[in-house]
């Protein structure tokens, strides 16, 4: 809170004394810092995240698929770069037509990909890439080694 000393030193007439008066400069400050801080929460509020569980009376109508029903299609990234799918290994020039073949002949067009840690990174995008392109709609990303 600021005051104000009226100026003439009180010779002639009426003296005020002290006039107190709002600073508003703290509030204004708060203020600005609050709707920076709003405006830097709020799109982060707005990313959703979809998620398709199935219901528990459609799992219990469901029959078990045959025994003779396809394999997941796995394309395998190693530490050496070499793509394998299903354990098969195949060049990368040859990735994306060897897919669209699987797909072709499949009703889902679901590919897992597992990639090694020690893997290079940029031959595991390439991979991905090929895949989309030869047909995969849905790429699942194993993030636990299968026990063998």
């Amino acid at each position: 809170m600021g005051m104000s000393v009226p100026q003439g030193g009180g010779s002639g007439g009426k003296t005020r004394g002290v006039a107190p008066s709002m600073n508003v400069t703290p509030l204004v400050d708060v203020v600005l810092v609050l709707l920076i801080i709003f405006m830097v929460v709020t799109p982060l509020l707005a990313k959703q995240l979809w998620l398709n569980l199935p219901k528990k009376d459609d799992t219990a109508k469901l029959a078990p698929p045959p025994i003779d029903a396809d394999k997941p299609v796995v394309l395998t990234v190693d530490q050496r770069g070499v793509l394998r799918i299903n354990q098969a290994e195949v060049q990368r020039g040859e990735l994306k037509e060897r897919l669209a073949r699987i797909f072709a002949a499949r009703s889902d067009n679901v590919l897992y990909f597992d990639a090694d840690d020690e893997a290079v990174y940029a031959v595991a995008v390439e991979a991905m890439d090929a895949a989309r392109m030869g047909g995969a709609k849905t790429i699942a990303v194993l993030t636990e080694k299968p026990a063998r």
